[in-house]
C-alpha cells in the first residue's frame, strides 16, 4: 500500500551550502502519476562554483586520516538506514521500482558504504630497498594519495546504489566529489547529500549538482579541475563524456546486451528461471540484464515453453504492493524504443509468444521465439522487459552471434559440461560471464565493467578505490 508522499523541493549543495538555481526539474511520480518533486536545475555558473569548491577542498580531503574517512563512511551508512522508508518511497516514485526492490536498493547502498570502510582500512604504501646494480643504497617509500576531484555521473535505474558504488570509494580514497545525478531520478541522491552534509566531510569535499546534461554536462566533464570521472550510463553518453574530458582517469560502465547461451545438456528449468529473472527484473532496465537468449536449435521450443511458464512469477500491479514485480519504464520515449525493437523483430519473422502490448510507459513482459539473429533486438541494447529467443546450430555459431555486437558488458552460459562452460565463457567477449546463472555482481566485491563500447576500466568497491588513487614514490 502506498505511503503518503512527502513533498520534495530539493536544492543543489555547493561548498557546504544548499543553493537554489534559476531553473527547476520536475520529477514525475511513476507510481501514482503527477509530479512529486521539484529540484534545482543547476546553472553552468553553479557547476563551475562546485568545481572550484571541490578543488579548494582537496588539501583538506587529502590530509584526512583513514580513521576520519571511516567515520564518514560509517555515518553515511547509518544515515541511509535511518531514512530507509523515505528513500524506498522516493525510489518507487522516481524510478518506478517495486517497493520490495526499492528497499533492497537502500540496503545495498548502505552496505556499499560499509564495504568501503573495509577497503579504506587496507590502504597502505610500501617500503622498497634498492635491488639493482648501482642503486644498492637506495630506499623508497610508495604511498597512495587521492587523485583530487572525482566527477560522479550516475544513472536513473539504480539512483542510490550505483551512486554509492561511485561516491563511497571516492571518499574512502580521500578525493573531493562532484555528484551529477540523472535528471529523471535526482531525489534519492539529494537525500544522500543531506546525509553526507550531516557528517564531518569538509566543506567543498562533497558537492551535489542536479541538472540537465545538455546544460551542465560539458561544463563538468570538460573541466581541467576534474581528475577522474566515474560514470554509469549509455554508450553514446559515455563516448560524449570521454571526448569532452581531458587527461583524466576514466571509470565508465556503459551499455550492455548480455547473451544467455543455452546448450542442450543444460538444466533447462534452471536456465529458463535465470533467463526470466535476468530479462524481467526492473522491467529489463539494467545494463546487466539478459537481453537475448541464444539456444541450440534442437531445444528452442522446449526452452521457450519453460521461460513462458517462469514469467508467471513476475506479476504487475501497484508498485507499493509487496508482490508486484514489474512496473513501468522510465519514460514514454523508452517505451517507444522498446516497442520499435519488438516491431522490427516480428517484421523479420519473430513470433510473440507472450505479451507484446503497451499502455503508456508500461510495456507488457514479452517473450518472442524464433527471432532471427539479424533482428535489432539481438544486436542493440533494449532496456525493456522483452526476452527474444534466437537459435544457433553449434558452439562456433553461438559465439558468432554472442559477439556480433559492439556491446560487451556481460554474458552467461548454461551447460553441465565443465570444459564447455569454461571454453565458452572465455570465448564470449564480455567483461564478465556467469556460468549457469544470470549475470550478477553483488555489492562490488567482484570487478565489474565492459569491453568495446560497454566501458572503460572496472568498478567495484576495492577496484574503484584503486582507480581513484595514485601512488607517489619517495626515494631516499
Amino acid at each position: 500500500m502506498a505511503t503518503t508522499s512527502t513533498a520534495h523541493d530539493e536544492r543543489a549543495y555547493i561548498d557546504g551550502q544548499w543553493e537554489s538555481g534559476d531553473g527547476v526539474i520536475e520529477v514525475n511520480d511513476l507510481a501514482e502519476g503527477g509530479v512529486f518533486a521539484r529540484i534545482t536545475a543547476t546553472s553552468p555558473l553553479q557547476a563551475e562554483a562546485a568545481l572550484d569548491a571541490a578543488e579548494g577542498a582537496q588539501p583538506s580531503m587529502a590530509a584526512s586520516t583513514i580513521p576520519e574517512r571511516v567515520a564518514w563512511l560509517e555515518a553515511i551508512a547509518a544515515g541511509l538506514r535511518d531514512r530507509k522508508d523515505e528513500l524506498a518511497d522516493v525510489i518507487v516514485r522516481e524510478a518506478g521500482k517495486p517497493i520490495a526492490s526499492a528497499r533492497g536498493e537502500v540496503e545495498s547502498a548502505a552496505e556499499r558504504f560499509e564495504r568501503a570502510v573495509e577497503e579504506a582500512r587496507g590502504l597502505k604504501g610500501e617500503f622498497r630497498p634498492g635491488t639493482t646494480a648501482g642503486h644498492e643504497g637506495w630506499e623508497a617509500i610508495t604511498k597512495p594519495e587521492p587523485r583530487g576531484t572525482v566527477l560522479c555521473i550516475t544513472p536513473y535505474n539504480y539512483p542510490l546504489s550505483t551512486t554509492a558504488l561511485q561516491v563511497a570509494p571516492a571518499l574512502a580514497a580521500g578525493n573531493s566529489v562532484v555528484l551529477k545525478p540523472a535528471s529523471k531520478t535526482p531525489v534519492s541522491a539529494a537525500i544522500l547529500t543531506d546525509v553526507i552534509a550531516a557528517t564531518d566531510v569538509p566543506a567543498g569535499g562533497f558537492n551535489f549538482v542536479p541538472g540537465h546534461a545538455s546544460t551542465i554536462g560539458d561544463v563538468l566533464a570538460g573541466s581541467d579541475q576534474i581528475d577522474a570521472i566515474a560514470m554509469t550510463g549509455s554508450s553514446g553518453a559515455g563516448e560524449h563524456v570521454a571526448r569532452q574530458s581531458g587527461i583524466v582517469n576514466l571509470h565508465m560502465e556503459l551499455g550492455g546486451n548480455a547473451p544467455a547461451v543455452v546448450f542442450p545438456d543444460a538444466d533447462l528449468d534452471a536456465a529458463a528461471a535465470a533467463c526470466a529473472k535476468g530479462g524481467l527484473k526492473y522491467a529489463g532496465q539494467r545494463c546487466s540484464a539478459v537481453s537475448r537468449v541464444l539456444v541450440h536449435e534442437s531445444i528452442h521450443d522446449d526452452l521457450v515453453e519453460r521461460i513462458e511458464s517462469e514469467m508467471d512469477a513476475y506479476p504487475t500491479g501497484d508498485l507499493f504492493e509487496e508482490e508486484t514485480a514489474l512496473g513501468p519504464l522510465i519514460s514514454d520515449e523508452q517505451a517507444d524504443w522498446v516497442e520499435e525493437l519488438v516491431t522490427d523483430a516480428t517484421d523479420r519473422g519473430g513470433e510473440i509468444v507472450r505479451g507484446g502490448g503497451r499502455d503508456g510507459q508500461f510495456v507488457e513482459p514479452t517473450l518472442l521465439g524464433g527471432v532471427p539473429e539479424t533482428a535489432r533486438l539481438v544486436t542493440e541494447e533494449q532496456f525493456g522487459p522483452v526476452i527474444p529467443v534466437t537459435t544457433f546450430a553449434d558452439e562456433d555459431h553461438a559465439i558468432e552471434i554472442a559477439n556480433g555486437t559492439d556491446l560487451a558488458l556481460d554474458g552467461c552460459v548454461f551447460t553441465t559440461e565443465y570444459d564447455r562452460a569454461l571454453r565458452v565463457a572465455e570465448r564470449i567477449d564480455a567483461g564478465a560471464v556467469r556460468i549457469n546463472g544470470a549475470p550478477s555482481h553483488g555489492l562490488g566485491d567482484i570487478p565489474f565493467g565492459g569491453n568495446e563500447d560497454s566501458g572503460i576500466g572496472r568498478e567495484g568497491i576495492g577496484t574503484s578505490i584503486e582507480g581513484f588513487i595514485r601512488y607517489k614514490s619517495i626515494v631516499l
